[in-house]
């Protein structure tokens, strides 16, 4: 069965080569026909670019901006609008060719001709601009997470599913070739039944990074520290390989390594059914930060996911590597990764929209992860653990 699936990948990747070329130029190919069953046709190829508009151009910006360059030398977007607080800064930024640079929001969404935009800013600015482009008839890609709390995060879903305009948010990881292989791995049921799995997240940030921006760390800005700020992409692949826990447990606090208000190290107990645990390690405080990791055990074998990199074993002996090291960002530079996931995931939202389907990566699928931190987090405070079974995600 392992050696059917592995065969099953190499076709697909010979397939994207030929049909895609942006995706064999680097960008995680697996995903157009596993994780979303579709190749970019010819005729979406050959239509005009899609006109987007950027708002935000900050630090979260710049895997975008390199993704949008290539999209756009490729005809597949063309950025209309930068938007930024500050002209100066704005000024510095590496807009594609033809974008218009201003400090306006107005400029974006009184524009008919943008399509789409994408959402680069602070996390608690999220919902009123993203209510704003939903009113004007824009579709919205939005940077992690959602939004501060899962009480707004389910209000900008909400918002945009009642004004009818597509919702997909930067979880990067899941288009990455490793977790494609494994997600595929774990549906054929070559690994066996459940019996365990954990996610750690050992970065490091130094002090400096939390007071680069003012906010940065704090509730009212980015709703948490290392759960929803960094640790978010790698629990959410976990759950998506496993589904949402029955209960969570959870333990968090600020570590002598920083002085913020939130947590810079957390820890949670996952309760599934049947007695099944998975353990999630989140912390900024790991020098000099290491790659994240996820490791699945199960009746078969086992899978291991490293930084994008999956390794699998099985009982009868067969194994299986997919995906590379793409980088985590996981020491003292917070981009330091491969760009090439973001834009396999802009690529397939221009391409969602273009085509009226859903994306391979919907805003309310992310209302998972942002329920587990949640529960964490009320966990870590309330010495209880907290039942999940109630709640409709």
């Amino acid at each position: 069965m392992l050696r059917a699936i592995a065969h099953a990948l190499v076709t697909v990747n010979a397939l994207v080569a030929m049909l895609h070329p942006i995706a064999a130029s680097g960008c995680d190919p697996g995903f157009f026909t596993i994780a979303h069953m579709a190749f970019a046709s010819p005729s979406a190829r050959s239509a005009s670019p899609l006109r987007i508009g950027v708002i935000g151009a900050g630090m979260a910006a710049k895997p975008h901006l390199a993704s949008l360059a290539e999209l756009t030398a490729a005809g597949v977007a063309e950025v209309g609008w930068v938007v930024g607080r500050d002209a100066q800064r704005l000024g510095l930024v590496p807009a594609p060719a033809g974008a218009q640079l201003t400090t306006r929001l107005d400029d974006v969404m009184q524009d008919p001709d943008v399509a789409a935009v994408l959402v680069l800013t602070p996390p608690h600015t999220h919902l009123d601009i993203v209510r704003r482009a939903a009113q004007a008839g824009k579709n919205v890609l939005v940077e992690k997470p959602l939004e501060v709390d899962l009480a707004r995060a389910e209000a900008l879903v909400d918002t945009c599913d009642a004004h009818g305009v597509t919702l997909s948010i930067m979880l990067q990881h899941r288009l990455r070739a490793g977790p494609v292989a494994l997600r595929a791995l774990l549906a054929s049921g070559a690994l066996g039944d459940l019996t365990g799995a954990s996610a750690t997240v050992r970065w490091w940030r130094p002090q400096s990074y939390y007071h680069a921006q003012p906010g940065r760390g704090t509730l009212a800005r980015d709703g948490g520290g290392v759960l929803i700020t960094q640790a978010i992409h790698t629990l959410d692949l976990l759950l998506g390989f496993i589904g949402l826990p029955e209960r969570v447990t959870g333990a968090a606090h600020t570590s002598s390594a920083h002085q913020m208000e939130c947590e810079d190290s957390a820890s949670a107990l996952l309760h599934y059914p049947g007695g099944i645990a998975a353990t999630v390690r989140a912390t900024t405080a790991a020098w000099p930060g290491h790659a994240e990791r996820i490791e699945i055990d199960a009746t078969l074998g086992s899978a291991t996911l490293e930084s994008g990199a999956l390794t699998v074993q099985l009982m009868d002996g067969n194994t299986m590597t997919a995906g590379v090291d793409q980088g985590s960002g996981g020491g003292a530079d917070p981009m330091g990764f491969d760009h090439a996931p973001h834009r396999a995931v802009l690529q397939d939202f221009f391409e969602a929209v273009r085509t009226g389907r859903a994306p391979a990566v919907t805003g309310r699928s992310a209302l998972g992860v942002h329920r587990v931190i949640a529960a964490i987090v009320e966990s870590a405070q309330t010495s209880e653990a907290i039942d999940l079974t109630r709640v409709k995600v």
